[in-house]
């Protein structure tokens, strides 16, 4: 039935939480928070979800109606990083075969932190080794940090998004700035 139909997720600002990836709640999370009063539903889609009791449109776009801090640390995972890095090996700019690489290596005491790991390309990571890259004759092209939820919303509007529908148009990239 209702199976490809996602709810885009607002923050309390009417802006997305994030655009890559495009904040997206599936029918059944979408429904189940605007029964529990979570959201407002700005728009839907023609599709109607039923039970013996209760029948809604589905929701198309969804506004939190309380407001999530997004100036608070990113998750430290491997789309975050990735995203941070603009999904290119941070000594060549490679966009193919990345891996994650340790700046420090463990095995020489590098942490497991945002600060410590980049995206490198394969041939990048096998050339650097277990060592710094100074010791390999490397450049790091950005210094890996610990990002922002902010920040990573900021990056990933530079990715186009895939498959808008028509009810999302109206709350994407409004807070863009105008050209003249």
């Amino acid at each position: 039935m209702a199976i490809h139909f996602p709810a885009l997720v607002l923050n309390a600002d009417a802006r997305p939480l994030s655009y890559h990836p495009l904040s997206l709640w599936s029918w059944q999370d979408a429904v189940s928070a605007v029964i529990a009063d979570r959201v407002q539903v700005l728009a839907h889609y023609d599709e109607v979800a039923r039970s013996p009791s209760f029948e809604m449109h589905l929701p198309s776009v969804l506004m939190l109606r309380q407001y999530v801090d997004l100036d608070r640390p990113a998750a430290f995972s491997r789309w975050n990083i990735s995203v941070r890095d603009r999904f290119e090996c941070c000594y060549c700019g490679a966009k193919e075969e990345l891996t994650f690489d340790h700046v420090q290596p463990r095995s020489r005491g590098g942490p497991m932190t945002a600060e410590n790991i980049v995206l490198a390309c394969s041939p990048c990571n096998s050339r650097k080794r277990n060592r710094t890259p100074e010791e390999a004759g490397m450049v790091l092209r950005r210094k890996p940090y610990a990002p922002t939820v902010a920040q990573i919303r900021e990056i990933g509007r530079s990715y186009p998004v895939p498959d808008l529908h028509k009810t999302w148009l109206d709350w994407l990239y409004w807070d863009v700035p105008l050209e003249a």
